[in-house]
């Protein structure tokens, strides 16, 4: 299985599209343009047509069994629980582990990822700056196991340090062997470090490729890039 990293750029992001390359991946349907593509693949909103594949089998179920299946969704927003520790998030990431043991390895797994969290373990997740927030729901995510990681705008409202940490964190994930699909308003970042791209207006595919070659288009470089060839 080819590993990839994709990238769906477009403010109105609002349709899954197929491709038969790596079984990790999702085929058929336009939404609602009000919806994101990543929200009708975890199952939140219902999807207007089409169907969605997984592993080669049609993907219609309620949220809490496509999260059993191994595909996990980091929000836009981040939508972590203020309230409670950041140890406390992480847990309730992990409720599908079976027993102690496993949940220790993947507190472990997270917080050598994530030292920070490690350190603020018993802090409140709403004490945390923004950028401190969307590692915590990232690490949240990875608490689950995912096979198949959706991330939807994780650079949104964030510091420039930030930002270069979280794209620097993505393709260290996808090197390590996680499939993740990326819906990024940030293009030129999202294009430099994905496989393949699908660009979409309106809830309508407009451009899809090896994600070099779509920003190397120049209806994209002007719409999505600022550039003017």
């Amino acid at each position: 299985m080819r590993l990839l990293l994709l990238c769906i750029l477009g403010w109105l992001t609002s349709a899954a599209v197929a491709r038969a390359e790596c079984d990790c991946l999702w085929q058929g349907s336009f939404v609602d343009v009000q919806a994101g593509a990543d929200l009708v693949v975890s199952g939140t909103v219902a999807r207007a047509g089409g169907e969605i594949l997984f592993d080669g089998a049609r993907l219609a179920a309620p949220p809490d069994e496509i999260v059993r299946r191994g595909i996990i969704q980091v929000p836009e927003g981040r939508r972590i629980f203020p309230s409670i520790s950041v140890r406390e998030n992480l847990v309730l990431g992990a409720y599908l582990s079976k027993g102690s043991a496993e949940l220790k390895r993947r507190m472990d797994e997270v917080c050598e990822l994530f030292p920070m969290l490690a350190e603020r373990s018993r802090q409140a997740g709403g004490t945390l700056s923004g950028g401190e927030q969307q590692m915590l729901a990232i690490a949240r995510g990875l608490m689950a196991a995912p096979r198949l990681l959706l991330l939807d705008e994780p650079s949104l409202g964030l510091a420039p340090r930030f930002i270069a940490q979280i794209f620097r964190l993505i393709v260290d994930l996808n090197q390590k062997g996680l499939t993740i699909v990326l819906v990024e308003q940030n293009a030129l970042k999202a294009l430099a470090i994905a496989h393949y791209a699908y660009v979409l207006e309106t809830g309508r595919l407009v451009h899809e490729g090896e994600a070099q070659v779509v920003a190397g288009n120049p209806a994209v470089r002007k719409a999505y890039l600022g550039c003017e060839d």
